[in-house]
């Protein structure tokens, strides 16, 4: 992929979520596209996660909102019950694509991987396995990259969608810091009961518990832990002791708890937020996703963020005449919407932690009609 002035070539760092979508959508405009996965090249494993409204209006403008929707399960409310087991409040969802289709939907990890990754390669994306980047150097108009296996690309565009731990963000000069909140999450696969057929969300007297369905069969549970330091836990206790922090629930959550027994994938992890401070550029490379704004999980609004990033940078890339002007219109558009969701998510997990459950649903609420609102 070596370029000559001018031409419209980009390398991204990241098979992720923001990076198959920008990938796609600047692929679809004309651009020669490499992206340097560090991961191999199986689809992630792991639980799964909700495309809410303003995910799927993104991908419906690349076509593949349908196909989302055909493998997920698609919902339009959020119901949270209160400590004694009853219903507290139900939230409905905008709708952003039409009456007939579903407000979001609950999706597998690895089944969202495949499509994304299908339809990058589809429109002529290039996609190596093992390598990162190492080293950026900005020369005028293109951007000198060595990737880790010591090869370099000269191009007009460098994109970091490497996640919250990027490295491509730290090569550009780009300082963010990582907040831990004091709650570690857990989240592991079930058997979708009959009932659940929207996000079902239990407060409890110490933690937060929930179901997700991710298609007809399947849904994943979360707890949200509260009160804790970071810690690792052998693989071996992680089911047993998720079912011990889902015995303080009452009701439906006693359901879900003994389907954990036949759940062959639970994870546990710390909740992190970043937010960059001022830029998100330097010259023709930027960082976007979680690279950039990586939120708390209260909002499911993580994917929602990363696949508009990469729909609104090919688009004002494509309206300036210069990719650094096109990179600062994109940052000028999205980093306040982007702040918003983080500031947000990061209120939730403090008022989660105190308790204050009947403040922590209207503020969900307004952020996610918020969000409604075009990108």
């Amino acid at each position: 992929m070596d370029s000559c002035r001018g031409a419209r070539t980009a390398v991204i760092v990241g098979a992720g979520v923001a990076g198959l979508t920008a990938a796609t959508a600047l692929a679809r405009g004309g651009w020669r596209v490499e992206i340097a996965e560090v991961g191999p090249p199986e689809a992630p494993s792991g639980w799964g996660l909700c495309l809410t409204g303003p995910s799927l209006r993104a991908l419906d403008e690349l076509g593949l909102a349908d196909a989302c929707l055909a493998e997920g399960y698609g919902m339009s409310t959020i119901t949270h019950v209160d400590v004694n087991g009853e219903p507290a409040d139900e939230v409905r969802l905008p709708r952003l694509m039409g009456a007939r289709r579903p407000a979001m939907v609950g999706i597998a990890r690895p089944v969202l991987h495949r499509i994304l990754y299908a339809e990058a390669e589809k429109c002529g994306a290039v996609i190596r396995h093992g390598v990162t980047v190492a080293a950026v150097d900005q020369d005028r108009e293109l951007v000198r990259v060595r990737l880790s296996d010591g090869t370099v690309r000269q191009v007009a565009l460098l994109v970091g969608a490497d996640g919250i731990r990027s490295s491509t963000r730290g090569l550009l000069g780009l300082e963010a810091s990582l907040d831990f909140h004091g709650q570690m999450v857990w989240r592991a696969l079930v058997p979708r009961p009959l009932w659940a057929t929207g996000i079902h969300q239990f407060a409890g007297k110490t933690d937060t518990a929930g179901l997700v369905p991710l298609s007809d069969s399947q849904a994943y549970v979360f707890l949200t832990e509260n009160g804790v330091e970071q810690s690792v836990l052998p693989d071996a206790e992680l089911a047993p002791r998720l079912r011990q922090l889902l015995e303080a629930f009452p009701g439906r959550v006693q359901e879900m708890r003994s389907l954990i027994s036949v759940s062959e994938s639970v994870v546990r992890r710390p909740v992190l937020t970043g937010l960059l401070e001022g830029t998100w550029s330097r010259g023709n490379s930027v960082v976007i996703g979680d690279a950039a704004h990586a939120p708390a999980p209260q909002m499911a609004s993580g994917a929602a963020l990363a696949i508009e990033d990469g729909l609104v940078l090919a688009r004002e890339i494509r309206r300036h005449e210069s990719v650094g002007a096109g990179l600062q219109a994109f940052v000028g558009r999205r980093s306040q919407r982007c702040r918003t969701l983080v500031e947000t998510s990061v209120a939730i997990a403090a008022l989660e932690q105190a308790q204050r459950h009947h403040e922590a649903y209207p503020l969900a609420d307004s952020c996610h009609r918020l969000m409604a609102e075009p990108a």
